[in-house]
């Protein structure tokens, strides 16, 4: 499905309803399989949790998760804790070339039989779970932090706790802290000091339920929308100051782009400061890749040039972001060169109408690029791949008052 995008106005109001994170739903989903007594509120109707939900309540051998990365890292430590049962880890043709090794090496060192189907070091991946006694886990802190999340979710349930050391310098520590505070809120004791985690053995918890804060990276396109119209007052709900979610950056960062936020019963509110002149950006993205897309194509709206780094990780998610990036802002007529975790683009007052955005089965294509269409008509190919994380992302631009064919 393709879509043109766009509008005849540049006065942005409405109230949005964003549903609830994706990264708090999944790791919650996994944390509910373990311990049945926990109920979820406001949970993320996306594809990727709907395939994780799927996934921990099936039986069969064979377990598909399609595109989402999320879920195959966390199933791989999932189903190593579930004794006598054996399964294969399989996904899309892009999560078969997405690499899995250093978690596979990570579990294999707690003593679980996990194996490649077909290419060493990719899935799909054998698992067969059994009693994990091992406690102590050694892998490289420069690697995806869904890996580590992964294996501190199973940690409270193994009969000794976990002790993870990591090695060299840690990226997405947001996301690290995420899972330790979702753990802290179950009364599960943990540290992380320096490079080691640990995490403390709890067999049961008691009965709790537990509200999914809704997703700020679905949030990040509203502060691109509200940065790149001429007025603008939208709310959204609902959100916390004081967020467990890395992308909250969003407030400080978009700060720099003209966008006021302010909180209250956890709505987020975004208006624009008038007659804004933003400069150049230069930011280290280490702990927020997810929201690097978003902010590169609101500086290609603004006119303005940025310099980010810390995006390493790109590389590897659901498309090779960074290339992905470079070819869809050259054709709308940006200066734009990519390193292998880097982005430099120049500032420039020209972008090309009506270009056609190729999304890569990436979700974050697909939005990051669309609130360009208050600048340009533009069209968005395979736009419904945005169901991975934000099923209800094109109905809501309508509400804002774009025009969608």
């Amino acid at each position: 499905m393709n879509l043109l995008l766009q509008t005849n106005h540049s006065n942005l109001k409405a109230q949005i309803a964003v549903t609830g994170s994706k990264s708090e739903t999944n790791r919650l989903l996994l944390l509910q399989a373990l311990y049945p007594n926990i109920t979820l509120s406001n949970t993320s109707n996306s594809d990727d949790s709907e395939v994780m939900q799927k996934a921990l309540k099936g039986n069969n051998e064979i377990i598909d998760i399609h595109h989402a990365g999320t879920a195959m890292r966390f199933l791989s430590a999932y189903f190593a804790t579930q004794e006598g049962r054996e399964v294969v880890l399989t996904g899309s043709s892009r999560m078969q070339e997405r690499p899995i090794k250093v978690l596979v090496e990570a579990i294999a060192q707690l003593g679980v039989k996990i194996t490649y189907e077909k290419e060493d070091g990719y899935p799909p991946i054998r698992i067969k779970g059994q009693k994990i006694t091992a406690s102590r886990v050694t892998m490289a802190a420069n690697v995806s932090s869904q890996y580590i999340s992964a294996l501190l979710l199973i940690a409270p349930k193994l009969e000794n706790g976990l002790e993870l050391l990591l090695e060299g310098e840690i990226t997405s520590v947001p996301y690290i802290k995420m899972t330790l505070a979702l753990l802290n809120d179950l009364d599960i004791q943990t540290s992380f000091e320096g490079n080691v985690i640990k995490v403390l053995p709890k067999q049961e918890v008691v009965s709790k339920e537990m509200v999914v804060e809704s997703d700020w990276s679905s949030a990040s396109y509203f502060f691109s929308l509200v940065a790149l119209a001429d007025q603008a007052a939208i709310s959204l709900t609902s959100y916390k100051e004081n967020s467990l979610q890395g992308d909250s950056a969003l407030v400080e960062i978009y700060k720099q782009m003209g966008v006021v936020s302010n909180f209250k019963n956890n709505v987020l509110s975004l208006t624009k400061t008038p007659n804004f002149k933003p400069e150049n950006l230069n930011l280290e993205l280490n702990n927020t890749p997810d929201i690097a897309q978003t902010i590169v194509v609101t500086c290609l709206g603004l006119g303005i040039g940025c310099y980010l780094t810390g995006l390493h990780t790109l590389k590897i998610k659901e498309t090779d972001r960074l290339e992905a990036l470079r070819i869809e802002l050259t054709k709308l007529g940006a200066n734009i060169t990519v390193t292998n975790d880097s982005l430099t683009l120049a500032a420039s007052n020209k972008i090309n109408q009506n270009v056609t955005i190729a999304t890569y089965n990436d979700h974050r294509m697909a939005m990051a690029f669309a609130p360009l269409a208050l600048k340009v008509p533009i069209i968005i190919e395979n736009a419904d791949v945005v169901s991975k994380s934000y099923p209800d992302f094109w109905e809501d631009m309508k509400t804002l008052g774009f025009i969608i064919s």
